[in-house]
């Protein structure tokens, strides 16, 4: 079974009406012979804020070292997205597995009037997922309300209520006391429910849980105690933004306190905050340390998400008037000029006390996601025209909307997307949206990328022939991707697009044809006015195959590989021009060389780790043509013991204050924050995480230096041993998961030509999948950054043929080909073998140019 038809199945049954009761949810958990008994849930209800508090718990579970599994709706971009382990989303053929055992029984069921609905359906595929990845702990996002919702199918350890609103009155009652009630029935047996609703709401709840913590604010109340039945019992309190990103809270228990940094949001966020801290510590005592900095990782995409600050770009997937106006409440921490409004939503939503509750925008423009769902634009138009915004006008795709509402905005002004998940997930892929270029050598390579995007079988044999010249893979909307094939095919090339068959869902496109074919796409699509949300496709296009405004043909690159896209403003010596950056990778590839001042690390373990030895080692590099020098104070050689903050320090400092003046950048290898700042205040220029910003404050400690940050895909720094991690497309899936992590580091205020990227060698990749990472390092450009290879001495080898110790040749020829794939830094042992095969790649490129 290919993904598309799986996906398609399971989209297909929202043909089927929500019906109350757990019933066919449980029947379908024992057709697959209940996967879920053996696992630890938290389930978590409400109105808002539930998603929010369940990210929030997952994250500090998973810092206290539990697999956790999160099941979460809606998704922003994909199915797969509602159903993770340890942050990684449910791979394609787990989802082809779980359809295709449970098809035949689902279309019985179909046959007989019973069919399982899509939630249902989705809900025990994620419970079937946690049981085959044999997870700690399952934090489920409730789907509405609670007693009868498909996720209580479960008896959860622990269980929350954050909040309660008027909301899906037909099915869960008219009054907030009544959903109240039916929320409630979440409560777990021997623990008590822990929730955020106060009042009369609150009432009901205990009517139906009996025992309940209570987590909120002191607003209203007095100390003394005649009102100690109205003070909650876990107290929080919201200090405010930190930083344009982060807002300070504080969470007081009887017996335990906490402050800490969050990347949500708003007063609201903080009691959120103190209800998934209470339900970590009934799971499991969780430290201070554990809480304070899994609160802080909890990032969440699109609930007032700050992607940019000039202007001010706020992305909040606020669809109910109770949520707009905490949105209201939380902008209006922000200092702005205009507010530019792009607005979407679904027809069954409170448009008008929506627009009421939102800050008064100077422009309002009205859109329709790609749903069926969405209410039309013009109707969103009138409910802003009655509120008394004097601009209004409305743009049918999400992306030109907010095209023309950044173009209106000054750099002091505000530009917010809001209304639905929906709309900002559309408008979300201004930023996240990265278009491959795809090197075919054959057909084999022409088949490899036509399958890798889901197009159908049929259409793959038709195709391949097509894909021999210039290939580009992106994702687009179903709209979107049928003006752009329509546009390419004019022009003599050919689109191949997936199976899948949703409006909702983004599609990968897979685009092929000469280099001039491209160029009259491109000028095509920019020469049309607003093609349909295609205006940033076209840019990208132009940037990532090196396509020259008004060049003649024979005056451009030649390579497919671009470096820039754009959301860069470099370029790169793939496509043979430099630019005006002093770093040594800006116009070749450049070799970073490997210090390690350690006992244990896994090649030169103990050999410098005497501060004469290291800073000899150090002179050594430079004079054999070094460019980088990357100092290490702690191994991540499977099995390692990490080390104290104060003891990686004391290896470091002395090496990076001795080295210096040097001629070579200095990077320090570390995954620590403290470590960071410490180093780069002495004088180092970059700093290489190899856990991938897992320490919260990395980002901003780089930011705050001005620094170069390496961003590596691991899944364990240090490396666990034997861990298998499932893959559906290696490269594409670390892409997707370093595309999150830089923009992560751009909105702490990195520029991305500031960020390299590590796909991460030998960390959660097996031996064939770091192979085909070199194979293919060059489609990492197409996140518009530096690309860093680190292979020296590693297992990947015995693949091969060579053990520890006899791994040198085979390094000297992976650097060869990793340079002559486009990578910007090679990171090395052993300098003067690597640094001549680094400069014996490029000028077999081009030996006029390089030559040293």
């Amino acid at each position: 079974m290919e993904y598309h038809e799986a996906a398609d199945f399971l989209f297909d049954l929202r043909r089927f009406r929500p019906k109350p009761g757990t019933e066919s949810t449980a029947r379908l958990l024992s057709q697959l012979e209940n996967p879920h008994e053996t696992v630890d849930f938290v389930q978590i209800a409400g109105s808002n804020g539930k998603g929010s508090t369940a990210r929030m718990l997952e994250r500090t579970l998973r810092e206290a070292g539990y697999s956790v599994g999160l099941y979460t709706s809606p998704h922003l971009e994909d199915l797969r997205e509602r159903v993770r382990v340890d942050g990684r989303k449910i791979p394609q053929s787990a989802v082809c597995a779980y359809v295709d055992s449970v098809r035949e029984y689902i279309t019985e069921r179909a046959a007989d009037g019973e069919s399982p609905t899509f939630f249902e359906a989705m809900t025990a595929m994620a419970l079937w997922q946690f049981g085959r990845e044999d997870v700690d702990v399952v934090v489920l996002e409730v789907g509405i309300g609670g007693k009868y919702d498909a996720t209580s199918v479960v008896d959860p350890v622990a269980s929350a209520v954050t909040s309660v609103t008027l909301e899906h009155t037909g099915i869960l009652g008219d009054t907030e006391a009544e959903i109240a009630r039916d929320k409630a029935h979440v409560a777990p047996d021997d623990a008590p429910l822990v929730t955020g609703v106060t009042g009369e709401p609150l009432e009901a709840v205990r009517d139906v849980a009996g025992d309940v913590v209570t987590v909120g604010t002191d607003a209203g109340t007095d100390d003394d105690a005649s009102d100690a039945d109205t003070r909650p019992d876990v107290r929080v309190a919201y200090g405010g933004r930190a930083n344009h990103i982060e807002a300070t809270v504080s969470v007081d228990g009887d017996d335990w306190d906490l402050e800490t940094q969050v990347p949500l949001l708003g007063e609201h966020q903080a009691i959120n905050a103190g209800i998934a801290a209470v339900l970590a510590r009934q799971f499991d005592d969780v430290s201070g340390a554990d809480l304070a900095r899994g609160l802080r990782s909890a990032h969440w995409p699109g609930r007032f998400e700050v992607i940019d600050t000039e202007p001010l770009t706020v992305l909040d997937g606020a669809h109910n008037p109770g949520a707009c106006e905490r949105l209201a409440e939380t902008l209006a921490t922000y200092e702005y000029d205009d507010l530019h409004l792009v607005f979407g939503a679904m027809h069954d939503k409170e448009h008008r006390p929506m627009a009421a509750a939102l800050p008064t925008p100077d422009t309002v423009v009205t859109t329709e996601p790609a749903l069926d769902r969405a209410e039309d634009r013009a109707v969103l138009a009138e409910a802003f025209a009655d509120t008394g915004v004097e601009t209004v006008r409305s743009e049918t795709d999400v992306a030109d909307a907010l095209a023309i509402a950044l173009e209106g905005a000054d750099s002091d002004d505000c530009v917010l997307v809001t209304g639905s998940l929906f709309a900002v997930a559309e408008a979300r892929s201004r930023w996240t949206r990265t278009d491959v270029p795809k090197r075919i050598r054959d057909l084999a390579d022409a088949r490899d990328a036509l399958e890798a995007a889901n197009v159908a079988a049929g259409a793959v044999e038709r195709l391949d022939g097509d894909a021999i010249h210039r290939v580009v893979r992106t994702e687009l909307r179903d709209r979107q991707a049928t003006v752009l094939k329509a546009e390419l095919l004019r022009v003599g090339g050919e689109c191949a697009l997936s199976g899948l068959d949703r409006d909702d869902e983004a599609i990968d496109a897979v685009l092929m044809g000469t280099l001039a074919q491209f160029e009259a796409l491109v000028d095509a699509l920019e020469e049309r006015s607003r093609p349909p949300g295609l205006t940033d496709v076209a840019r990208d296009l132009r940037d990532s195959l090196a396509i020259d405004v008004g060049a003649d043909a024979e005056d451009r690159p030649t390579s497919a590989v671009g470096y820039a896209t754009g959301r860069t403003r470099s370029a790169a010596h793939s496509v043979g021009e430099s630019t005006t950056s002093d770093v040594p990778w800006a116009d070749r590839t450049a070799v970073m060389g490997i210090l390690n001042v350690t006992p244990d690390s896994f090649h030169d373990g103990g050999q410098y780790d005497a501060l004469e030895d290291a800073v000899a080692r150090a002179e050594a590099m430079v004079d054999a043509g070094v460019d980088v020098i990357d100092v290490g104070g702690e191994s991540t050689r499977p099995g390692s013991d990490p080390v104290s903050v104060e003891a990686e320090l004391d290896r470091v400092l002395p090496v990076i204050e001795e080295i210096a003046d040097l001629d070579a950048m200095l990077s320090v290898d570390t995954r620590r924050a403290a470590v960071a700042d410490a180093t780069l205040a002495a004088g180092a220029d970059i700093i290489n995480d190899v856990s991938g910003l897992e320490d919260p404050e990395m980002r901003f400690v780089a930011a705050d230096h001005d620094a170069h940050l390496v961003v590596m895909h691991s899944i364990d720094a240090p490396v666990v041993p034997d861990r298998d991690i499932e893959y559906d497309d290696v490269v594409a899936d670390v892409l997707e998961h370093l595309s999150e992590r830089v923009l992560l580091a751009e909105k702490a205020g990195l520029d991305r030509e500031q960020i390299i990227v590590d796909p991460g060698i030998g960390f959660g990749k097996s031996t064939a999948e770091n192979f085909e990472l070199l194979d293919r390092i060059d489609e990492f450009r197409a996140l518009g950054c530096p690309v860093l290879f680190g292979h020296s001495h590693k297992s990947m080898f015995e693949h091969i043929g060579r053990e520890p110790g006899e791994r040198l040749e085979a390094t000297v020829a992976a650097t060869a080909l990793a340079a002559d794939r486009g990578a910007d830094i090679i990171r090395v042992h052993d300098v003067d073998e690597n640094v001549a095969a680094v400069r014996t790649a490029l000028a077999a490129r081009d030996p006029s140019r390089f030559q040293w």
